[in-house]
């Protein structure tokens, strides 16, 4: 089960707040059951549930008066769920950066940590077909917390995104659309221009070109 962002509700259901228990220390069955004031059965019924997602795992067994009884954990994965503080942190660093550099340099910085981000994405294994590419890109906007979708307009093809996944730090730092530009050219490996909206819900377009 992959997550990249998940409703703040969730955390409000039986199931979140299993998840925000053993976000402190590993639980069994009954210290769950007696926290939340259910059945032991019924919180088995959660457990499956969130080990059947990815997001819990037994962790080892603890000694019981009748018999022993296992403990559970938070995997890695559950860690995506619990929200950080990366906006604020993405601001204020590029706040920073501009009382230290001059527009072209804060723009080449932003470029290169793109071209970082998307060299894990590129395949060692030769030149894929460009709808391989494409799909690549997506499915990386989409984990950064965008909602992207591939379209053509003629002759134009396009990568939108209803969800800007820097929606955060765009409204005050509008170069951050580069970072994504440049995040997307060197995944599909095209010449791409960003030509995003800027407005009170940011929404990113992105035009591929032709390979020179």
């Amino acid at each position: 089960m992959k997550i990249s962002k998940l409703d703040e509700r969730f955390f409000d259901s039986t199931r979140g707040r299993i998840v925000s228990l053993l976000r402190g220390k590993p639980g069994t069955v009954s210290e769950l059951a007696e926290k939340l004031e259910l059945t032991d059965n019924a919180v088995r019924a959660h457990l499956l549930s969130l080990e059947r997602d990815g997001l819990i795992r037994q962790s080892g067994v603890q000694k019981g008066a009748r018999k022993p009884h296992f403990s559970y954990e938070l995997t890695p994965e559950a860690e995506h769920l619990f929200p950080k503080a990366y906006d604020a942190l993405l601001n204020q660093l590029i706040t920073t950066l501009k009382g230290r550099l001059p527009p072209e340099a804060l723009e080449e910085v932003l470029r290169e940590a793109g071209r970082s981000l998307a060299a894990g994405q590129v395949s060692d294994s030769g030149p894929a077909e460009l709808e391989v590419r494409v799909q690549r890109a997506l499915e990386v906007l989409k984990a950064l917390g965008g909602s992207p979708g591939v379209e053509r307009e003629g002759d134009q093809l396009l990568i939108r995104s209803t969800a800007c996944p820097l929606a955060a730090a765009v409204a005050e730092h509008p170069e951050v659309c580069g970072l994504a530009e440049t995040l997307v050219a060197e995944i599909v490996g095209l010449p791409v221009r960003e030509h995003c909206d800027r407005g009170e819900i940011p929404r990113c377009r992105f035009e591929l070109g032709k390979s020179e």
